[in-house]
């Protein structure tokens, strides 16, 4: 299979693009033992996407169990790992991978931090049953030392000029000047026909929602890796934001746009949402949400 090696892209700083056609055991095992401090991505969810072979769910099972396991050596003590999951289908049945997957990553010793539901507003209606509107990332670390810097990541509070009513800072605004704790809900529209991201895969990560992480949970210079890539936002959230990005693909025509979506971050001309651009209301003022 092609392999494309890893470049230095001259951003700011110098800067890793490890992306490569590969299966990614075969990626992974060839990577430094904690030598990633950020792993994220969302993997196949086994309901016969073009990018997956669906097979039973004790295979599908045992092939995450041994992703997980490589994540756990690649990952730095201080790092975490975000494994963003939704459902698996089957006649009808719906199988929540959070919670199939919850107990391999506990029996590596992780820590859950948070378990973030992803709610977005557009997606497939269903007939017998609610139309599915969220997805979780479950947020996992090494030890009780690791990375969290909330300040990138906050968001614009609702009161912003609220003020303390008694006490020694009475009538002194009481909000942080930078904004808020996004909580544990992120509402981050999903990268469908009309979004600026959007590209051939059918189910692809927008950008804003894995900036977040990489700006919460890692440093500048840091090494996020992707052991899932598709079409590369990862890499374009780690790259944009100082970050070293590594990560793989079975896909050739998914990891050809990845390099291409990279090429055009260097050269100023890729197109994506904000991080903390407000959801479209169609009932209010006119804001583009793409």
């Amino acid at each position: 299979m092609t392999r494309q090696t890893a470049k230095v892209v001259p951003f700011k700083r110098p800067l890793v693009a490890s992306i490569e056609c590969r299966d990614n055991l075969e990626y992974m095992r060839s990577l430094p033992k904690e030598s990633m401090h950020l792993v994220v991505t969302s993997p196949p969810y086994n309901i016969g996407k073009k990018y997956e072979k669906r097979t039973s769910r004790e295979t599908y099972i045992e092939e995450q169990a041994a992703t997980i396991a490589e994540a756990v050596r690649l990952l730095h003590p201080n790092g975490s790992i975000c494994w963003q999951v939704g459902n698996h289908v089957d006649d009808g049945e719906i199988f929540p991978l959070d919670i199939i997957l919850y107990g391999i990553f506990k029996n590596h010793g992780l820590k859950l931090r948070n378990r973030i539901v992803w709610t977005f507003g557009h997606g497939l209606h269903c007939q017998k049953r609610f139309s599915g509107r969220h997805e979780t990332i479950l947020w996992f670390t090494k030890e009780d030392e690791y990375t969290f810097n909330l300040d990138p990541v906050r968001i614009p509070s609702k009161y912003p000029n609220k003020k303390h009513f008694k006490g020694p800072n009475r009538g002194k605004i009481s909000s942080n000047p930078l904004g808020k704790n996004p909580t544990d809900i992120w509402d981050i529209p999903n990268v469908k026909a009309n979004h600026v991201e959007k590209t051939l895969h059918p189910c692809q990560f927008p950008v804003g929602l894995i900036e977040r992480l990489i700006l919460a949970l890692t440093n500048p210079g840091d090494s996020v890796l992707d052991p899932y890539l598709g079409v590369g936002s990862s890499a374009i959230a780690a790259l944009k934001n100082g970050r070293h990005a590594y990560g793989c693909d079975v896909m050739r025509e998914y990891v050809d746009i990845a390099l291409d979506r990279i090429e055009q971050l260097h050269a100023g001309s890729l197109r994506v949402r904000p991080m903390n651009q407000p959801v479209y209301d169609p009932q209010g003022p006119f804001t583009d949400e793409t």
